[in-house]
């Protein structure tokens, strides 16, 4: 997975996966080599016991710039329908499956994000950029629609207005903006980058797993339920999360806090190394 000729790069560190877009000459655009390796590598990482997180960011001076406009619109329109419509089950397929990944996801954007970057930018849990990245959906600028979900991406993260502004004018943001609109989690300099996702990460592993996977869909699925959908939801969550924990988190969790009082909630996580 970490060959530097294939068009995404992986390596495993302490728990850390991380999954670079690597085709740097052309600002990570995404085309269907890339997709199909994509899910290769999804495939391979997922149910990896020595992977807690995944990390998703760009070689070179991009994150994504989104589609590749040659290979993704004029070689697969010359295949007709059936070329379009196999090239977009192979990119929404793989930005499905991240969306739903069994590991915590954290985007660690670098550099230019575009178009269809907004897609896997919104598939990952968390987002990190420099302060230098760039956001932008251009398409308005050359006659499409954001498509690939980019539309609903900004619906969902920003306000109305800001999604629309951005959306009709396909004038860009830098990370601090992004960071400020919510598109993002949070903006930092760029020498500072690498450093602050690994922290937030190694914040991440400390936690239980299962119940991780479990409330990052929480957050995803109730945001379209009412209230009383959600509270059921959520109560059938907690119940399969105890079944699939097996090393009793939950139990353990309470027992460290009121009986042993050894940690509090607010103020850290209990220690998974014990099982009572």
């Amino acid at each position: 997975m970490s060959d530097d000729n294939q068009p995404v790069k992986c390596h495993v560190q302490d728990e850390i996966a991380w999954v670079s877009f690597n085709r740097p000459d052309k600002r990570n655009a995404m085309n269907p080599a890339l997709n199909r390796c994509m899910m290769e590598v999804l495939d391979e990482l997922e149910y990896r016991d020595d992977v807690g997180v995944l990390v998703l960011k760009g070689e070179g001076t991009a994150w994504s710039a989104g589609m590749d406009l040659k290979e993704y619109f004029r070689e697969t329109e010359a295949l007709g329908l059936r070329g379009i419509r196999q090239s977009q089950r192979e990119a929404y397929g793989w930005w499905r499956r991240l969306r739903w990944f069994q590991k915590t996801t954290i985007a660690m954007v670098n550099g230019w994000c575009f178009g269809g970057g907004f897609a896997p930018l919104y598939a990952c849990d968390l987002a990190i950029c420099a302060d230098d990245a760039k956001f932008g959906l251009s398409e308005i600028n050359w006659g499409i629609l954001p498509g690939g979900g980019a539309t609903k991406v900004v619906t969902d993260l920003l306000s109305m207005r800001d999604a629309m502004y951005y959306t009709l004018t396909g004038e860009m943001m830098d990370g601090q903006t992004a960071a400020r609109l919510r598109l993002v989690n949070e903006s930092v300099p760029a020498d500072q980058l690498e450093t602050r996702v690994t922290q937030l990460a190694n914040t991440l592993l400390e936690k239980n797993w299962v119940i991780l996977k479990a409330a990052k869909d929480g957050v995803r699925r109730v945001n379209e339920m009412t209230y009383d959908n959600a509270e059921d939801y959520l109560v059938r969550a907690q119940e399969a999360a105890n079944f699939h924990d097996k090393t009793q988190g939950r139990k353990e969790g309470i027992k460290q806090f009121i009986d042993d009082k050894t940690f509090k909630p607010g103020l850290g996580t209990y220690d998974k190394t014990r099982n009572s």
